[in-house]
C-alpha cells in the first residue's frame, strides 16, 4: 500500500516529534510526503502549518518564533498558530495586513510528543491510562527513521513467530517458533491480541524481568490502533509490567519515523532507564535489520491459504482487511506501485 496515495490516512493522528525538540524554535517535518513546520504557540501548545510562506514560498522552518508566532526568515512575514498572516514588516504601521494565510493542520500534545492530523481526524488520540497513574513511570525511548513502510512495521509488531529467529541474540528461543497462546479479538479501533510465550532471560534482562531464572514467561497483551500504532503490555511472573508504545509515523511511502516510549511499574533505582533503553534498542536493531530487507510495498492476497493458516500471520491479514474496508468505506481503492 502506498500510504501517501490513500487520502483517508490523512485523517488519523500521528506522533511526529518530541515536544522538547520545539523548545528552541520551529522544526521541519515530512508527514505522508507533505512538508510541514511545527512550533510552539503562545500558550506553549504545538502548532503545525504547511512549510511554505505565502509570499515567496520560502520554508517557514528556516525562520524563528516570536511571542508564539512564526516569522519567515526571508522577509519577516509573521503567522499565528492558525496559519493567518498577522504582520508584514515592510508595510507602514497604518497599512492593513492582507487577508492571507498558509494551511494549518490539526495538532495536539500527548505523551511527550506533538501529534498531527493533516485532515479532520476520524477519532481522538487513543487513551493511555498509565500516563496518569502514579504507580507507573514514563520513559522516552526512540525517535528515528526506518527505511520501510508503516504497515510493514506494524505487521512485524504482532508477528510472534519471528521471535525465535530474528531475536536469537536477545530473548528468542530457536526451539520456540510459536507462542503457547495467541488469541485475537477485533475492536472498533483495531484489535487486541493476547499471547503467552517463554523467552530466554539473559543477565542483562534480570532487572527488567524481575527474575534471574534462565528463562521466563511473557504474558503479552497487545493492542493495534488503526492505522499504525501499537501498545505492547508485557507482564512478567514477577508482576513487573513493561508497556511499550510504538507509532510507525509515515514520512513517505518507504520511510517511517519510529516513535517509541515506555511505562514501567517500578522505579529508576529498581531498573535504570538507561538499562531499559539499551535493552529495547538492541531488540529493535534486530527488527530494523530484517524489516529493512523486505519490500515495503508488496501486494498481499488476504485470501492466500498459507498466511490464513499461520497463527503468526493472522494479525497482518486482519490489518490488511480492516484497512481495505476503511478505504472502501471512504470511496478509495488500495494503491500500489506500478508493476
Amino acid at each position: 500500500m502506498l500510504t501517501t496515495k490513500q487520502k483517508v490516512l490523512r485523517r488519523f493522528w500521528y506522533a511526529v516529534m518530541p515536544l522538547s525538540d520545539l523548545a528552541d524554535g520551529p522544526k521541519p517535518y515530512r508527514l505522508l510526503d507533505e512538508d510541514i513546520v511545527l512550533f510552539l504557540g503562545p500558550d506553549g501548545s504545538p502548532a503545525a502549518l504547511r512549510d511554505r510562506c505565502c509570499h515567496r514560498t520560502a520554508k517557514l522552518s528556516r525562520g524563528w518564533c516570536k511571542d508564539g508566532q512564526i516569522v519567515c526568515g526571508y522577509h519577516g512575514w509573521t503567522y499565528d498558530a492558525a496559519g493567518k498572516l498577522v504582520h508584514v514588516p515592510q508595510f507602514p504601521v497604518q497599512q492593513e495586513v492582507p487577508n492571507l494565510s498558509t494551511p494549518a493542520y490539526y495538532c495536539r500534545a500527548r505523551y511527550g510528543y506533538a501529534w498531527v492530523a493533516l485532515d479532520e481526524p476520524l477519532a481522538p488520540i487513543f487513551d493511555v491510562p498509565e500516563d496518569s497513574d502514579p504507580s507507573f513511570r514514563y520513559v522516552p525511548q526512540f525517535y528515528e527513521v526506518w527505511n520501510t513502510s508503516a504497515l510493514r512495521m506494524m505487521e512485524n509488531s504482532f508477528d510472534n513467530a519471528h521471535f525465535a529467529f530474528v531475536h536469537q541474540g536477545t530473548f528468542g528461543q530457536a526451539d520456540q517458533p510459536l507462542p503457547d497462546k495467541y488469541e485475537i479479538t477485533e475492536t472498533d479501533y483495531g484489535f487486541e491480541a493476547e499471547t503467552l510465550i517463554t523467552v530466554v532471560n539473559p543477565p542483562i534482562q534480570h532487572r527488567i524481568s524481575g527474575t534471574d531464572a534462565a528463562t521466563t514467561t511473557r504474558h503479552m497483551r497487545n493492542k493495534w490502533y488503526m492505522p499504525f500504532c501499537r501498545r505492547l503490555d508485557i507482564e512478567y511472573p514477577s508482576g513487573l509490567r513493561h508497556i511499550i508504545f510504538n507509532c510507525a509515523t509515515p514520512i513517505d511511502d518507504s520511510h517511517i519515523q519510529l516513535v517509541q516510549w515506555l511505562y514501567r511499574n517500578d522505579t529508576e533505582e529498581d531498573c535504570p532507564a538507561q538499562l531499559l533503553n539499551d535493552w529495547d534498542y538492541k531488540i529493535t536493531r534486530e527488527d530494523k535489520d530484517i524489516i529493512e530487507s523486505t519490500d515495503y510495498d508488496t501486494p498481499v492476497d488476504v485470501a492466500r491459504r498459507t498466511e490464513a493458516n499461520m497463527v503468526s500471520d493472522r494479525p497482518g491479514m486482519i490489518m490488511r482487511k480492516r484497512l481495505m474496508k476503511l478505504l472502501e468505506d471512504h470511496g478509495e481503492a488500495e494503491v500500489y506501485r506500478a508493476a
